[in-house]
């Protein structure tokens, strides 16, 4: 919350985009790496497919460190663990860029996953800490962006830098970013740390860590071709059992690694209930676009990559909007009626044909990146929106973990539906057509649609004292005491 020591309103506004530019450092490294996947195997004397584990290692990494990334703010300072997690991600970049095998770029990318496990949530506990909740929409407006343009922007960055520059470039554009974003955090954010220093939950870790990180192995090796069945199961039932032992923790524990009792506010519980579902629906669309646009229409991956750069634009544009869109319809309406737009957008990419001009299709995805990053943004926001300061922290940590697991689920899905889809006409993998990516496409469609109703049982004025919006003859919330819940938001139990 705001104090006597907030900074100013412009240096308030310069954290978010500091954060912004942190997290598109994360968002961006995964899609712009697997592209260059084909020139650094031959470079490292390899093979792609062995490649692939330096990809399986980070998203392994961030998906164990995550989790106990809450409690190291409250225990060293927001900005103690924000500037020393850009510094990792800096530095293990760099390393990353000098590697000559496969062991030492495997090695370098774990310890890049751990910076960036600090800086996606602590990133977010920096902006909800610093400001005051009035800004809470517009802060999220800017730090959304970079999830969402990430995935678009890396690949054709990457086939760019793969193509005119070398590989190692990849990770060498983090370092000037990096620099430049400590000397910001150094400069412009305070070090809030937690009211009470809390023992670390050394059980949560191992088991909250291993469960996500089998889930996330499982994940990654659900899209690749010819991976042993064995192997999946193994890694199956070791996710279950985990997670198991996981929530019975959490919920036994009076300081848990994880806090699961955050689920009982109400409107964080939508976010995540409704959120994961739209976010696999996001993940999903994201994966068997360029899929659709290439394999299906035939485009060039050059092609594929503008037309897919639209909805980038549109997340970008959607952010000078987002805050008057919600002081008119407030966060209820938005999340459903702006929730049925992107099922609609995600259905008119079921009827691209090769006859349309190229044109069309970029207004098309243009239109349906605003909506979703409308989502996106809403989401986000409303998420906090009752969520007492002294328990923001875990709430970054939960909320950060489930939006990365789910995207990533998404692609999975993705990937599975495509197949279900070859099966359903008995044709094998090499006979995909634009037909199989259409069904794939619907279920896309579908998944949107499903997250729908578990906005409706927001009340109108949920999240109130951060849209500023007015239901008639009635004053937005004054704002929650803490520990305190926002009455009449409770969502499905």
């Amino acid at each position: 919350m705001a104090d006597s020591s907030a900074p100013s309103p412009k240096a308030s506004m310069a954290i978010p985009l500091v954060v912004a530019c942190a997290m598109f450092m994360t968002n961006i490294d995964g899609t712009v790496v697997t592209t260059a996947l084909p020139d650094m195997a031959i470079s490292l004397e390899t093979t792609p497919a062995h490649l692939s584990v330096a990809i399986t290692a980070y998203l392994l990494s961030l998906a164990v460190f995550i989790p106990a990334s809450g409690w190291i703010a409250d225990r060293f300072g927001s900005r103690t663990v924000f500037g020393g997690a850009i510094a990792l991600f800096t530095v293990t970049s760099v390393w990353c860029g000098f590697s000559h095998g496969v062991i030492e770029l495997t090695v370098a990318r774990v310890f890049q996953g751990i910076g960036g496990a600090m800086m996606v949530p602590v990133g977010r506990l920096v902006v909800m800490r610093s400001l005051p909740k009035s800004e809470f929409v517009r802060a999220n407006s800017y730090i959304t962006v970079p999830a969402f343009v990430g995935p678009i922007v890396g690949p054709p960055l990457g086939g760019f830098i793969t193509t005119y520059l070398d590989w190692r470039w990849v990770f060498f554009i983090n370092v000037p970013i990096g620099i430049l974003g400590i000397a910001l955090v150094a400069w412009l954010i305070k070090n809030h740390k937690g009211p009470e220093r809390k023992p670390l939950d050394h059980w949560g870790f191992v088991f909250t860590g291993g469960s996500l990180g089998c889930l996330m192995y499982l994940l990654e090796a659900v899209g690749r071709q010819g991976e042993d069945r064995g192997v999946i199961a193994v890694f199956t039932a070791l996710t279950l059992g985990l997670g198991v032992l996981a929530v019975r923790h959490a919920w036994r524990h009076p300081a848990p690694m994880l806090d699961l009792k955050l689920l009982k506010i109400p409107t964080l519980r939508v976010t995540v209930d409704g959120g994961c579902l739209y976010r696999i629906s996001a993940g999903s669309l994201g994966f068997l676009l360029p899929i659709f646009l290439q394999v299906g229409l035939g485009m060039t991956a050059f092609q594929s990559g503008l037309i897919t750069l639209a909805g980038a634009i549109g997340s970008v544009t959607a952010k000078s909007t987002i805050q008057l869109i919600l002081r008119r319809w407030g966060f209820r309406n938005l999340l459903i009626r702006n929730g049925l737009l992107c099922v609609a957008g995600a259905l008119v990419c079921c009827f691209f044909t090769e006859a349309p001009p190229p044109i069309l299709m970029f207004l098309a995805l243009l239109i349906g990146g605003l909506f979703r990053s409308v989502q996106f943004t809403t989401l986000t926001t409303l998420a906090y929106a009752d969520v007492p300061n002294s328990r923001m922290a875990g709430a970054t940590s939960l909320n950060t973990m489930t939006q990365q697991l789910t995207y990533g689920f998404g692609i999975a899905i993705g990937a599975v539906m495509l197949q279900m889809a070859l099966i359903l006409r008995g044709a094998p993998p090499e006979a995909l057509d634009a037909t199989d990516i259409r069904y794939a496409l619907l279920g896309v469609a579908g998944f949107a649609l499903v997250s729908i109703p578990f906005f409706l049982v927001l009340k109108p004025d949920a999240g109130a004292e951060l849209s500023q919006h007015r239901i008639a003859g009635k004053a937005p919330s004054a704002g929650l005491a803490e520990g305190e819940v926002a009455e009449g938001t409770r969502g499905p139990s």
